[in-house]
């Protein structure tokens, strides 16, 4: 389902933009001062988001990139170290926040697809504090974005968690997609995070809403990062206006289901025409990576073809290009994509 312009846009699951209840629920939100807390309609949502991850309070923020900066400035010091595996979000997309703005480094550690095992965890604390800086914090991606949207599974958390508790680390799970890897499992997102420190997850990606994340946590935690929202300039006014579009995003996230289908069914379809353009067993969620040396023609001439199509795909990244569905793609866009790639 091309956007009215029948342009198709592949680029990410950000691109998605309201629908029209959404647009009705802003244009009828109940508002009020979100930095006097008195805006109902965000209160609302931070509630939802709370019991929906199972934690006592959430807070809502303009950015997944502000959601995780936050939640790493309110459990680190500067000069501290924070675990991760080599290809986090947090680490290298988010344009050296932390060291920014907390002071900190990243320790990655040899996870694939960010499964931070304890081993991991156990062999970074062996140095932490003595002859390496000290470490307060692990940070875990799920679902894994340069992977291909790979899902950690629930032991796998629980194993890391277990761990990082031993050490006496903090645990924040960057989820922003984390009720895809929740659908893909089969299981409440609670279940994935029950443990966790903190969790920031987007509501304006594969939930489709326009604008916003949120971090949730223990009270106090949330608190904590009321404060440094503030100090970032994360306050917001009459902020509802948002919030009405993200509560109704979180009511549907059982459509990613949806994403997750015609994701496997790209897959499935490039596989069928040529073989080693892409392993349909690695898609688990809604991000399909292809292989781009596979494809026959270089890139100038396959971004040449995707622009005459009306098809937007980003250019490709360590040897693939990454491909993502949402809701406002359907299984026609996908045809139209799959004959422009396998095009000889």
């Amino acid at each position: 389902m091309a956007f009215d312009d029948g342009f198709v846009d592949f680029r990410s699951d950000t691109v998605t933009r309201p629908t029209g209840e959404m647009r009705r629920a802003m244009a009828e939100a109940v508002v009020g001062d979100d930095v006097f807390r008195n805006d109902p309609t965000v209160n609302r949502l931070q509630e939802e988001a709370a019991a929906v991850l199972g934690f006592e309070a959430a807070l809502f923020v303009p950015s997944g990139v502000m959601a995780n900066q936050l939640s790493v400035m309110a459990q680190t010091r500067p000069g501290d170290e924070v675990i991760c595996d080599p290809l986090a979000h947090v680490r290298n997309i988010e344009r050296g926040a932390s060291s920014a703005f907390s002071g900190i480094a990243y320790r990655p550690v040899g996870s694939e697809a960010g499964f931070i095992s304890a081993a991991h965890i156990d062999g970074v604390m062996e140095l932490a504090g003595r002859f390496q800086p000290r470490v307060r914090l692990v940070c875990w991606e799920n679902s894994h974005n340069f992977s291909g949207g790979r899902v950690v599974p629930v032991e796998v958390m629980r194993e890391g968690f277990a761990a990082a508790d031993a050490h006496q680390l903090s645990k924040h799970v960057d989820g922003a997609r984390i009720f895809n890897a929740a659908v893909a499992l089969g299981v409440e997102a609670a279940e994935l995070v029950a443990g966790a420190d903190t969790v920031s997850f987007c509501f304006s990606k594969g939930l489709g809403a326009p604008v916003g994340s949120a971090v949730v946590g223990a009270a106090d935690m949330i608190e904590e990062i009321r404060y440094l929202r503030a100090r970032m300039g994360g306050g917001m006014r009459q902020v509802g206006i948002l919030a009405a579009a993200a509560s109704i995003a979180l009511r549907d996230r059982e459509r990613l289901a949806e994403d997750h289908e015609l994701a496997r069914y790209l897959a499935s379809e490039l596989a069928d025409r040529q073989v080693d353009l892409v392993d349909p067993e690695s898609v688990e969620t809604n991000i399909v990576n292809i292989r781009a040396a596979a494809i026959a023609r270089p890139w100038p001439q396959l971004a040449d073809d995707f622009e005459s199509a009306g098809i937007g795909v980003y250019p490709p990244f360590d040897a693939r290009f990454r491909v993502v569905t949402h809701r406002d793609v359907d299984r026609a866009d996908v045809d139209r994509l799959v004959d422009i790639v396998t095009r000889t």
